[in-house]
C-alpha cells in the first residue's frame, strides 16, 4: 500500500537480475531532508572510528591487548559503514533504486559477517576484561602478540567462514515473487522471503548460526561479567571496586548497544509483520548505524587514555595552526615593512 504501482512494476517476478531497495515508503518526498542526519551519521562513523584506529596506531602506550580488539571493534565498524553506506544513501540521494543479486548477495554476506564479528570482538574483549581483573599476574604472559593475531584470524574465519554456505545458495535459488526488500539494504532472511525454491536448508542453517553465534557469544558474555563481578565484590577497598568496575562501563555498553537493535530486528521480522514498513526500515537501519556511530563516542568518552590521546591530538593541531598562522602573519607584516623602507625614485 506504501509503494507506487509503477515501482512495482518496475521489477518483474519473472527474473533474478536485480531487486527494489525500499527507502521510507510513502516519505519519498522527504528524502532530502531525510539524507543530511544520515549523512552526517555515516560521516561521524567513518571520522569517529577511523579517529580511534589512529590514534591506537600512532600511540606506542596504546599497544596493548585491550587496544588492540578496540581497533578490531573499531575495524570492524568502519566496514559495516562502507558496506550500507552506498545502498542507503544512493535511495535517499536518488541516486539508485533497484539493486543486482549479485550485488544483494555481496552486501548481505558482509553484513552478516560483520555482525558475527562483532559479536565474537564482544566476546573476546570481555575474555580479555576477566583476565585483566580476575588474573592481572597472569595478564601479559596469557594475551601474548602471537596469540592476539591468532585469536583474530580465528574471529574472521569464524565470522566469515560458516556464513558461507547458505549465502552461496541465495545465488541458486528462483526468485518468483515481486522482488521488493523491506530495506534499504540486502538481507539474508530477506532475500529467502522473496525465494520460492526450497528454502528450509537455509532457514534452518541461520537459526543454528544464530544459536552457535549471537546467542552463545551473549551466554559467555554475561557468564565473564558475573565471574568478574564476583572477583570485584571480594575486593576489600571500596575504592579498588569502583576502579575495577569502572574499566568494564565502555564494555559493557558496546554490549548493549549491539545486542538490543539486533534483538529489536529479530523480533519484528518474527512478530512484527503488521507493523509499518517505515518501522521496518527504521529498526534496519538502526541495528546497522547505532553500534558503528556509539562505540568511538563511548570509548573516547569512557576509556581515560583514547580521551587523553585524543584531546592532546585536538590541542597539538589547533597549535601547529596557530603558529602557522601566526607565521604566516609576521611575513607578511616583515614583507610590508620592508616596502615601506624602500625609497621611493622620482623621474
Amino acid at each position: 500500500m506504501y509503494l507506487s504501482s509503477r515501482m512495482i512494476t518496475s521489477v518483474s517476478p519473472s527474473t533474478n537480475s536485480s531487486f527494489l531497495l525500499t527507502g521510507f515508503s510513502g516519505m519519498e518526498q522527504q528524502y532530502p531532508w531525510f539524507s543530511i542526519p544520515f549523512s552526517s551519521i555515516y560521516a561521524m562513523v567513518l571520522l569517529g572510528n577511523c579517529m580511534i584506529l589512529h590514534v591506537i596506531w600512532t600511540e606506542p602506550t596504546l599497544h596493548q591487548p585491550m587496544f588492540y580488539f578496540l581497533a578490531m571493534l573499531a575495524l570492524t565498524d568502519l566496514c559495516m559503514g562502507l558496506s550500507t553506506v552506498s545502498t542507503v544513501l544512493g535511495i535517499l540521494w536518488g541516486l539508485i533504486q533497484e539493486i543486482s543479486l549479485d550485488s544483494c548477495i555481496a552486501q548481505s554476506y558482509f553484513i552478516h559477517g560483520l555482525s558475527f564479528m562483532e559479536s565474537s570482538i564482544l566476546l573476546t574483549m570481555a575474555f580479555d576484561r576477566y583476565i585483566a581483573i580476575c588474573n592481572p599476574l597472569r595478564y601479559s604472559s596469557i594475551l601474548t602478540n602471537s596469540r592476539i593475531i591468532k585469536i583474530g584470524l580465528t574471529i574472521v574465519g569464524r565470522s566469515f567462514f560458516f556464513i558461507t554456505p547458505p549465502i552461496i545458495r541465495l545465488k541458486l535459488f528462483h526468485y518468483c515473487r515481486f522482488h521488493i526488500l523491506s530495506h534499504s539494504f540486502c538481507l539474508h532472511q530477506d532475500l529467502l522471503r522473496l525465494a520460492c525454491s526450497d528454502i528450509r536448508f537455509n532457514s534452518y542453517y541461520a537459526l543454528m548460526l544464530v544459536i552457535c553465534t549471537l546467542l552463545l557469544d551473549a551466554i559467555l558474555i554475561l557468564f565473564s561479567y558475573i565471574l568478574i563481578l564476583k572477583s570485584v565484590l571480594a575486593v576489600a577497598s571500596q575504592e579498588e571496586r569502583h576502579k575495577l568496575f569502572h574499566t568494564c562501563i565502555s564494555h559493557i555498553c558496546a554490549v548493549l548497544i549491539f545486542y538490543i537493535p539486533i534483538i529489536s530486528l529479530t523480533m519484528v521480522h518474527r512478530f512484527g509483520k503488521h507493523l509499518s514498513p517505515v518501522a521496518h526500515v527504521l529498526i534496519g537501519n538502526i541495528y546497522i548505524l547505532f553500534p558503528p556511530l556509539m562505540n568511538p563516542i563511548i570509548y573516547s568518552v569512557k576509556t581515560q587514555q583514547i580521551r587523553a590521546r585524543m584531546l592532546r591530538l585536538f590541542s597539538e593541531k589547533i597549535l601547529r595552526e596557530m603558529k602557522i598562522y601566526c607565521f604566516k602573519k609576521r611575513k607578511k607584516s616583515s614583507h610590508n615593512n620592508k616596502q615601506k623602507s624602500v625609497p621611493q625614485k622620482n623621474y
